[in-house]
């Protein structure tokens, strides 16, 4: 009994149940079951990280060292055909088995919180721990930190669903895993703590003290396996002048001009690819084969960069082969994952502004010799810059370079040039990296932690096309007989040529019904100053017209024709499409 018992006490439906008991315990305040809960995910997270490590590790070693002697008859072009071999593994895995492993990962686990209550299939975290390692390890250019985002996000999201949690408990675990992610990843718990909070969350609540919790389990995992030290080992940098600011200020412009075009090339490749009439699961190979093209005359852009990235963070790589650097990290990673790839987005955004800045350290330092530091310290704030400007989150590309590097002196410097890279990048781009492909898909993520469904439905799915209109000559006393026929109170009114002119409302005609002029025309009394929408209009909008005159219709027009009435929408239907967005919602 006695073994029986043991056994019991280990299966995961014991625990389950005892987590279940703690969670309606009289005596235990929810606060407590949640932060051991947030501890646990951490803790999870940690695990599941150390694991993707190693695994990376591995196929690493796999693929370069294993496949030099398996290629051997192809000598030093051997590297050419991994990346593509890796693509033939991928591609078939992702397409098969869980396709929210493709791609860059965030924009995945920001779509579950906003349209699915934070749930997350239990197999999008092996998924991704796998395809990931293949791809990054046979040398695609991506990160590791999105993979881990989304099996931290995943193992959240499954802890909540097996614990039966509330949509909002659930999607709080999804961003203690995605911090914990970020923590396992850089060794660096606050950055995690506040990537979560800018990218997931979007305002300090009393979650965020869970989210920090996880994060610092998840980093003491990571920290305890791996060994606690700094991702990159740099000089102390700091600012050697006051006249070094204008210059970071200029790096700060620099950086946001590169983060909206890494941005724009990443998507204008997505777009390629999925316009392309090509087996979706043979992508990745071909992406992969020209990935492997360009990595074997410059082999810094396999894998995740880091040793590239520290390279220039000490100096010791030369102007040329930085400024090429930029241009072809800036290439390779949307190849990588644009065709099909797995992996993340936010070390090779490092990447491209280490080589940025490195070589804008290089110029400023040769003109300036005698007030300006290295070029490694200008590589160092440029990392932080441009991955800021490209996720509009400052506050987390800040304290990453200090977390990262140990070395806190150049506050002033990372401060300004990202700042000025947020701004820049706001200017010209107003979606980020991981939310403009939620925008693609109709969704809206604000706040950090609501999609605005209203912002995902456009018009032409809840407009009506019953035309209710009357011409201009209609009379009062028309007017009323119409509307007792239909039981409507407004309608737009149209000339003899079928333009809109105006709407007229049952307030309109009572004006002329207190002056007993039945014989007025609906055209005389009708509003000449519209508000309309087009069907490529969303609900949001409707909403925020409705609130500008305190509205309930708007006249439907063509949008290449504003005269051309094309249907009527409402509050009704407006509140009509909403209750069915949640319902769909729900049944994802």
């Amino acid at each position: 009994m006695a073994e029986e018992k043991e056994e019991q006490g280990a299966s995961p439906g014991y625990l389950r149940r005892i987590l279940l008991r703690l969670a309606y315990h009289p005596r235990i305040p929810e606060g407590a079951y949640l932060t051991v809960v947030s501890i646990l995910v951490g803790l999870a997270t940690g695990v599941g990280s150390v694991i993707f490590i190693k695994l990376l590790q591995y196929t690493t070693h796999f693929f370069f060292e294993t496949g030099r002697g398996a290629l051997t008859l192809l000598g030093e072009y051997y590297v050419i055909l991994l990346p593509a071999i890796g693509g033939l593994i991928v591609g078939p895995l992702i397409y098969r088995f869980a396709q929210e492993a493709k791609g860059h990962g965030v924009p995945e686990v920001m779509t579950a919180m906003a349209v699915k209550g934070g749930r997350i299939r239990k197999r999008v975290a092996f998924a991704k721990i796998v395809t990931s390692a293949l791809t990054i390890g046979s040398g695609g250019s991506a990160g590791r930190e999105g993979p881990m985002i989304q099996i931290g996000a995943g193992i959240g999201s499954t802890v909540g669903q097996y614990l039966k949690m509330s949509d909002e408990r659930i999607k709080t675990l999804v961003a203690c895993g995605a911090a914990g992610g970020i923590a396992a990843t850089f060794n660096a718990p606050i950055a995690g703590a506040m990537f979560a909070l800018e990218i997931f969350m979007g305002q300090v609540s009393l979650d965020f003290s869970l989210v920090i919790l996880s994060s610092v389990s998840s980093a003491i995992v990571s920290r305890a396996m791996l060994g606690d030290f700094p991702s990159f080992t740099v000089p102390a940098y700091g600012l050697l002048s006051a006249k070094e600011m204008p210059l970071y200020l200029l790096l700060g412009v620099l950086a946001g001009l590169a983060a909206v075009a890494f941005v724009r090339v990443l998507y204008w490749f997505e777009d390629r690819f999925d316009s392309w009439r090509f087996p979706a699961y043979l992508m990745p190979a071909v992406g992969g084969l020209l990935v492997g093209v360009m990595g074997f005359f410059l082999p810094q852009i396999f894998g995740t960069g880091f040793p590239a990235i520290e390279e220039a963070l000490n100096g010791r790589t030369s102007l040329a082969l930085l400024a090429i650097l930029i241009f072809a990290k800036m290439l390779a990673t949307p190849l990588t994952l644009a065709s099909g790839g797995s992996g993340g987005v936010f070390a090779p955004a490092l990447f491209v502004g280490a080589m940025l800045g490195g070589a804008y350290g290089h110029i400023v330092h040769g003109l300036f010799p005698s007030f300006t530091a290295g070029a490694g310290a200008y590589a160092l704030v440029g990392m932080g810059a441009v991955f800021g400007g490209a996720a509009q989150a400052p506050i987390t590309a800040i304290i990453i370079i200090f977390e990262m590097t140990g070395d806190y002196r150049i506050i002033l410097p990372i401060m300004t040039s990202t700042v000025i890279s947020v701004l820049i990048y706001n200017v010209l781009n107003k979606e980020t990296i991981y939310t403009l492909k939620l925008v693609k898909r109709g969704i809206r993520f604000r706040a950090g932690r609501d999609v605005d469904v209203m912002a995902s439905i456009p018009v032409r799915e809840a407009l009506t096309d019953r035309l209710l209109w009357l011409p201009e000559e209609v009379t009062v006393e028309g007017f009323l007989q119409r509307s007792a026929e239909e039981q409507h109170e407004w309608f737009p009114v149209l000339n003899q040529s079928g333009e809109l002119t105006g709407v007229v409302t049952a307030q309109d005609v009572q004006k002329a019904l207190d002056n007993g002029d039945l014989q007025a025309k609906v055209g005389e009394l009708a509003t000449k100053d519209l508000i309309t929408v087009t069907p490529d209009n969303s609900l949001h909008d409707v909403l925020v017209r409705f609130h500008v005159r305190d509205l309930g219709h708007l006249p439907v027009v063509d949008p290449d024709n504003p005269k051309k009435l094309v249907g009527i929408i409402s509050r009704s239907h407006v509140i009509r499409a909403y209750n069915q967005a949640l319902i769909s919602k729900h049944l994802l």
